[in-house]
């Protein structure tokens, strides 16, 4: 895993000033060592510059990018961050077709791949990736990113240039580029965050590949193509097949992503996804001798704090203990005190370049640093929610039918700081409405469905291209912080296509959420574990951590300097913090309340000072 950047510029010559865009490029992989901290080259031609920060995990010695290859005297060139998990069933028709290969990376499976089959060969990939291509024949620069939109991949074109970037931090290195917001950018941050609309980079002329495409930069200007999107098709396979195909799936997937020249550990939260990933993880290494590392998140105290809800029935920790009887692991339990949480919301946007789930965010990023000090690749249980139908949004009617985002309830709970005259200016309701049509109208559907079989599809539709890719940006950028590389095996784009179209009674077998995963994988889990409620992602409820994030809002209240200040009413603001009660209305999924609605704020605030943004 690593971090990309570069530029192009056909209108001037680089090698004019070498020294100069040579040193940007080095600025650029500096702004990413995070995500790559082992090495860091460069690659100037004329017109085309490529930075690349390396995190090493597949041949630790060889793989230096940028990478070029030559053939029948075609160069081409490449940046790449991400893992190609079906490399050796690329390698021997490349071998046959005279490749030659002189690393054992994925890298150069990915490029002579391109020079073999052509732009749309990234339809062969099985992975999570974001890439860019020089091609020195047809002189383009193609930036490709994953079906899943595990990796990102910003860019933005300013007058000849195109510059992009891992992450928006590196497109801020080129001198042509200043960080700025605009009315479109308030509205992601507060009609829609931390969510974003698809493509969308909330910078002023800032954008990002978008999941499942690719990106052609020629003299022309630049094209965007869409290589993958979701399927539809009628699911024909009985419930005993769907079932079979789903743990083979499942199966086959976490074997696949083991792969690694340095060790793997995964994430075990207690519930049913990590603790699937577990299982077959632990299973795999035990067949080579070895053990795999496990880690769990609490907080500081929760024993004492913990409040049970509908959405958070229980706590995790028994569930954590009752797998690691079942299952044999080397075991850390982590926990983040709750001064750590509230500095670690700082860093959050740090790492994000946003603000974003806050102390979801925060705490994920704390509990990251601490895991990427024993190893440098994790798998994790994300996106099997958004895939086997795990939020009650899937099932609850008044959730599910309701005309806009589901986990998006009640717009008025985000304009309780708000001024009236932002709330006036601003329609947050209808921007957030106008992105939610413009979703439905992308839906595939069978001819003949029933009005709540299509319904069922576009919540499934829904959740892939929003809740999901909230969730893989927070998950990539609060684990390459720390220089860790989280692996989503959910999230492969075979169980995403075809669980996609099984009928939502076999999901729901029995009136069970998430049946079809649990009865796929029932020989891998103990009972009480395999048939547990979900409950989502931990998060404290301390009530030091409230007092912490009243007392700085109410710091930044009293900053005349604050950036946020603007969006604000004051009283308003200052009758939140007074009323306690008033703090358990959720604003944006199942975990972001009262707290994290004043946490979300203090962030925003943190984002303009720290990016010299204005309103």
């Amino acid at each position: 895993m690593c971090g990309i950047s570069g530029f192009l510029d056909f209108s001037i010559n680089y090698f004019d000033k070498r020294p100069f865009w040579e040193n940007i490029l080095v600025q650029m992989h500096e702004s990413l060592k995070h995500r790559g901290p082992d090495q860091a080259m460069i690659y100037l031609m004329p017109h085309v510059g490529l930075s690349h920060a390396r995190l090493s995990i597949r041949d630790l010695t060889g793989g230096i990018q940028p990478m070029t290859r030559t053939r029948n005297g075609r160069s081409c060139t490449i940046v790449y961050n991400g893992e190609i998990y079906n490399t050796d069933e690329l390698l021997p028709e490349l071998k046959n077709a005279g490749y030659k290969f002189t690393t054992t990376t994925d890298t150069e499976v990915i490029l002579y791949a391109y020079m073999h089959y052509g732009k749309d060969f990234v339809k062969k990939l099985n992975g999570i990736f974001a890439f860019a291509i020089w091609d020195g024949e047809s002189k383009e620069l193609l930036l490709y990113r994953d079906r899943a939109g595990t990796k990102p991949l910003f860019f933005t074109q300013k007058g000849s240039s195109f510059i992009f970037g891992s992450e928006p931090k590196a497109l801020f290195c080129h001198p042509d580029v200043t960080p700025a917001i605009d009315q479109n950018s308030l509205l992601e941050i507060l009609s829609v965050g931390p969510a974003r609309t698809s493509g969308n980079g909330v910078f002023t002329g800032m954008y990002e590949i978008m999941p499942g495409h690719y990106l052609v930069v020629s003299k022309e200007g630049w094209r965007d193509v869409c290589y993958w999107d979701l399927p539809c098709y009628e699911h024909t396979d009985s419930y005993p097949e769907t079932v079979a195909k789903v743990s083979f799936l499942v199966r086959d997937t976490v074997r696949r992503q083991m792969i690694s020249d340095v060790p793997v550990c995964t994430f075990l939260s207690g519930g049913i996804d990590s603790s699937i990933v577990t299982a077959l993880a632990a299973r795999h290494m035990e067949k080579d001798g070895k053990i795999l590392n496990t880690f769990s998140f609490d907080f500081t105290e929760n024993d004492r704090y913990f409040q049970s809800n509908s959405f958070q029935p229980e706590r995790d920790l028994p569930y954590v203990k009752i797998m690691l009887k079942h299952c044999k692991t080397n075991h850390t339990f982590l926990e983040c005190c709750q001064n750590s949480l509230f500095s670690s919301l700082h860093d959050a946007v740090i790492a994000r370049d946003l603000p974003g789930m806050t102390d979801v965010d925060a705490s994920l990023l704390y509990f990251c640093s601490e895991v990427a000090k024993h190893n440098k690749v994790t798998l994790t249980g994300e996106c099997a929610d958004e895939i086997f139908g795990g939020y009650p949004w899937f099932y609850r009617k008044e959730l599910m039918n309701r005309d806009g985002f589901p986990w998006a309830t009640d717009i008025s709970a985000r304009t309780v700081f708000l001024s009236d005259d932002v709330v006036h200016s601003l329609d947050l309701s209808g921007y957030s409405h106008a992105r939610y049509e413009e979703t439905l109208s992308q839906v595939p559907h069978l001819d003949g469905e029933s009005e709540e079989e299509a319904r069922r599809r576009a919540i499934g539709y829904l959740n892939i291209k929003w809740f999901m890719q909230t969730l893989l940006d927070r998950m990539d950028r609060t684990s390459m912080y720390s220089s860790l590389e989280a692996r989503v095996p959910f999230a492969d784009h075979r169980i995403m296509e075809y669980v996609f179209n099984v009928p939502w009674e076999m999901k729901y077998h029995d009136g069970i959420e998430k049946a079809l995963l649990r009865d796929a994988c029932a020989d891998l889990l103990p009972q009480e574990l395999l048939w547990r409620k979900k409950s989502p992602y931990p998060k404290t409820y301390h009530p030091a951590y409230e007092k912490m994030l009243a007392a700085k809002m109410r710091e930044i209240l009293a900053d005349p300097n604050s950036p946020v200040l603007p969006l604000l009413d004051r009283q308003k603001t200052l009758t939140f913090l007074d009323a306690p009660k008033e703090l358990g209305r959720p604003w944006f999924g199942q975990l972001m309340a009262g707290p994290q609605l004043i946490a979300y704020f203090i962030q925003i605030n943190d984002w303009m000072k720290m990016y010299h943004l204005s309103i």
